[in-house]
């Protein structure tokens, strides 16, 4: 059994329920810790789960990882992984029509649910009477088939979502889905799902990162904008901006500039990192840049790091370190501290997408899968996402990219045209305020 907890003195809200699979599952619940009590519920190791259930998931987990691996192996990899894809692919948005017809996916979860998956967690949470919040589809329909007794909430974990998150048969359904932005109530309306049980809160994002007046959050883009943009030619520009958002605003910026490379949950794209580091390591050790490796929870990653470090000649404390820790929640914990000295989050357009609304410039890695595409179509229609080039010149045109200002913009448009207040808006809408 996994379950996640944290010592926090709140009574418990909700039932907080996600999946144990990579991390936008958990992520996206870690900020809502402090109403389950410190706990998360994982939908595919739960307290009492039956064999075949944790078989089940076992396998479904297995067969994602190896295939996103995959997807780097020339033609035979990518065709693998295309036609995963399709089973999930999110349609264009355009033009408006009915897209309420299920999906061969979603036959498929139901019927597994229908034989009786998470019955046995819904049983044991019934007699709460607390609210079943998940970031998880299939535990939105496994609550609702198995008759759960307190109300169901859905968050969406990416900026679009396929047919696949919405209901079978959605007009019957009572769940509540806790939208990222107004784009995506269009989607579910088109999915068929009653206007009353679509709800724009915004994507969770961590409190720490945030605080409940943004003043966390307003200091740390202050300092940040100083170091990515050098030249000065941004804030000269947009000086009145800048002093309205953060008042006594100062031009002097500071050194080093901090990187931080996220690995996605199957281990895939690892290898950039440690290009970066190469292709930087001259700055780093003139104490220009630092640079944060993010492992996650996965050993096989840390390790792979440290011996490229230790291959590079770069020791602990010598600007480049590992984020890791066994525990996801540590980990996501650990992540977010470090996101205070972050000037550039570079991953790809995972639900880290969301966390350009902290003010922090995301440079774009290949997407992995559908919904992955629409996060990069998103950061870069809101400013905050630059696409990456070739990581091997990453020593030419990020020096490029300080010098021209364009990183100051896009920490600054992430942090005016995304939802920063989405945990905090989620606990009012159940509070039923």
């Amino acid at each position: 059994m996994i379950q996640f907890r944290l010592t926090i003195m709140k009574p418990k809200k909700i039932n907080l329920v996600a999946a144990d699979m990579g991390y936008g599952h958990q992520r996206a619940a870690y900020p809502l810790l402090d109403l389950s009590a410190g706990e998360i519920i994982s939908i595919n190791n739960y307290k009492g789960i039956s064999d075949w259930e944790r078989e089940y998931w076992v396998k479904s987990l297995r067969s994602y990882e190896k295939i996103s691996r995959l997807k780097k192996v020339p033609v035979i990899g990518g065709l693998v992984f295309a036609i995963m894809d399709a089973f999930q692919k999110i349609q264009p948005a355009y033009p408006h029509r009915d897209l309420s017809e299920p999906t061969t996916q979603q036959k498929y979860f139901y019927k597994v649910v229908r034989k009786g998956l998470g019955r046995g967690l819904v049983e044991s949470l019934n007699s709460s009477g607390l609210p079943f919040v998940t970031t998880f589809f299939v535990a939105a329909y496994i609550a609702e088939y198995h008759d759960y007794q307190g109300d169901i909430y859905c968050i969406i974990c990416d900026t679009d979502a396929s047919r696949a998150w919405a209901p079978l048969e959605p007009k019957m359904s009572r769940v509540k889905f806790l939208l990222p932005s107004e784009k995506v109530r269009e989607r579910f309306l088109m999915y068929g799902v009653k206007p009353e049980n679509i709800i724009v809160s915004g994507f969770p994002l961590p409190k720490e990162n945030v605080g409940p007046d943004r003043q966390i959050l307003i200091n740390d883009i202050a300092s940040r904008v100083k170091v990515l943009d050098q030249s000065g030619l941004y804030q000269d520009k947009y000086r009145s901006l800048l002093e309205a958002i953060t008042p006594g605003f100062s031009r002097k910026h500071d050194f080093p500039l901090t990187i931080t490379y996220a690995v996605g949950g199957a281990g895939a794209q690892k290898e950039i990192g440690v290009t970066i580091m190469n292709r930087l390591a001259r700055d780093i050790r003139a104490n220009k840049m630092d640079l944060n490796l993010v492992a996650g929870n996965r050993p096989e990653v840390r390790d792979y790091f440290a011996a490229e470090m230790k291959k590079a000649g770069f020791k602990k404390g010598q600007g480049v370190s590992i984020i890791y820790n066994e525990d996801k929640i540590a980990y996501f914990r650990k992540f977010n501290e470090c996101l205070h000295d972050t000037d550039i989050l570079w991953t790809k357009p995972s639900e880290l997408s969301f966390y350009c609304a902290l003010g922090l410039p995301i440079i774009i890695s290949s997407p992995v899968g559908s919904q992955e595409d629409f996060n990069r179509d998103w950061l870069l229609s809101i400013g905050a996402g630059v696409d990456s080039l070739d990581p091997e010149y990453v020593n030419e045109w990020l020096p490029d990219m300080l010098d021209s200002g364009r990183l100051a913009r896009a920490a600054m448009d992430g942090f005016l045209n995304a939802e920063q207040m989405g945990a905090y808006n989620i606990e009012k809408i159940i509070d039923g305020k």
